[in-house]
C-alpha cells in the first residue's frame, strides 16, 4: 500500500507532515509513502528522523495551493502544485489514498475535476468522526460545501452511512438532521423538505437532532450542511481543549488536589484520548472516485500520524467499492 502525503499543504508543513509520517511508519508496517513537494526541504526534515528508506518515495514540486488562491484558478494554473500533482498520482494509480492539510477549496475542486465524483453524486463532502458518550459518530458535511438543496442532505447521508460501515461495521446507521428544533414545523424549508425526502428514503431516519442531542449517542450519521458542520465541529475542539486546561488547573491546586489526581490519571487520560482532536483527526472527501483524506490546516505531528494509520485502515477496507455500488444502484 503506497499513501501520497501532500507535504506543503498546511500551516505547520512539511515538518508536521513529514514528522508525522515517519512516526505512523515507525509504529506501523504494511505501507510506504511518497511526499509531494519541495524535496530539499523534505530531505531536511528526514535527515533528522529514524526511519526505514525502503518505504519513502519523493516527487519534487515546485508550487504550492495557498488558503488564500481561488480555488478553481489554483489547480487550473498551478499544475506543478503537491496538491495537483498529488491528485494526477492517485487518478493514475500511483498511490491508494492522499492526504492533505491543504486548501478545503482547492481538495473540493481538484478531487471533483481531476479524480472525479462517483456516479449519482453532484457534491462530495467532508465526513468526521466525533466521540460520544457510547461510542462514536459521522457528521456530514463537515466542511466542504457551504449550503445545500435539499436532495442533497440525503447523499450526504448515503455516504455518511457507508463511511460509518466501513469504519466500525454498523450495518443499518440511524441518521439525524441537524436542525434548531425537535418539532415539524421548525428549521428552513431547505430542511424541511429534506426531512420529508428523508422519510421516503430506505435510510434509518429518526427525524431531527438538536445541537444537545449530538454526544448523547441518538444517531450514527449526523446530517447537515458544511458551514453548520465546520462550526459545529470546531466548536466541540475549542470546547474540549478549554475544559481539559481548565481540569487541569483544579487538579493541580494544592497538595490535596495533586493527590486525587494521581488516582485519577488513568480515567482521565482515557477520557482526554476519546475527545482528543489530534487522535480523531483526518476526514475523508466522501463521494469521489478515489480515497482522499483532508486534514485541518493546523494539523501538528501528532494528527498527521493518527491520520495516516486512519488512510490504511480505509485502504485496506472496501468502503470506496461500498460506496460506488450503493450510488451506482440508486
Amino acid at each position: 500500500m503506497n499513501i501520497l502525503v501532500d507535504a506543503m499543504g498546511g500551516d505547520n508543513a512539511p515538518y508536521a507532515i513529514v514528522k508525522g509520517c515517519v512516526d505512523a511508519m515507525n509504529e506501523r508496517d504494511g505501507f510506504s509513502v511518497t511526499f509531494i513537494g519541495d524535496e530539499e526541504q523534505i530531505r531536511e526534515v528526514l535527515s533528522k528522523e529514524k526511519y526505514d528508506s525502503g518505504r519513502v518515495t519523493i516527487k519534487h514540486t515546485t508550487q504550492i495551493v495557498m488558503n488564500e488562491d481561488v480555488p478553481t484558478k489554483a489547480v487550473r494554473e498551478k499544475k506543478d502544485s503537491s496538491m495537483v500533482v498529488g491528485f494526477r498520482m492517485l487518478k493514475a494509480g500511483e498511490g491508494d489514498v492522499f492526504v492533505s492539510a491543504g486548501s478545503s477549496g482547492g481538495l473540493l475542486v481538484g478531487a471533483t475535476t481531476i479524480v472525479k465524483r462517483l456516479k449519482n453524486i453532484d457534491r462530495p463532502c467532508l465526513g468526521s468522526v466525533l466521540p460520544t458518550k457510547n461510542g462514536r459518530m459521522i457528521l456530514v458535511d463537515s466542511g466542504l460545501n457551504i449550503s445545500c438543496p435539499p436532495e442533497r442532505y440525503v447523499n450526504y447521508a448515503r455516504l455518511g452511512s457507508a463511511y460509518m460501515k466501513a469504519l466500525f461495521g454498523t450495518e443499518k446507521p440511524t441518521v439525524g438532521l441537524v436542525n434548531v428544533g425537535s418539532e415539524e414545523e421548525k428549521g428552513p424549508d431547505a430542511i424541511k423538505e429534506a426531512n420529508a425526502l428523508f422519510k421516503e428514503s430506505s435510510l434509518n431516519y429518526i427525524g431531527y437532532l438538536e445541537g444537545k442531542d449530538v454526544f448523547e449517542c441518538k444517531a450514527d450519521v449526523i446530517v447537515t450542511d458544511g458551514f453548520t458542520g465546520n462550526v459545529m465541529l470546531k466548536l466541540i475542539e475549542g470546547t474540549a481543549k478549554f475544559m481539559f486546561s481548565e481540569i487541569k488547573n483544579v487538579l493541580y491546586t494544592n497538595l490535596k488536589t495533586k493527590i486525587g489526581a494521581l488516582f485519577l490519571k488513568k480515567d482521565l487520560y482515557r477520557f482526554k484520548d476519546k475527545m482528543d482532536p489530534d487522535l480523531n483527526g483526518g476526514a475523508p472527501i466522501l463521494g469521489v472516485n478515489g480515497l482522499v483524506i483532508k486534514t485541518h490546516g493546523s494539523s501538528n505531528a501528532k494528527t498527521v500520524k493518527h491520520v495516516i494509520i486512519k488512510a490504511c485502515d480505509l485502504a485496506s477496507s472496501s468502503f470506496l467499492e461500498d460506496i460506488r455500488l450503493n450510488f451506482e444502484q440508486l
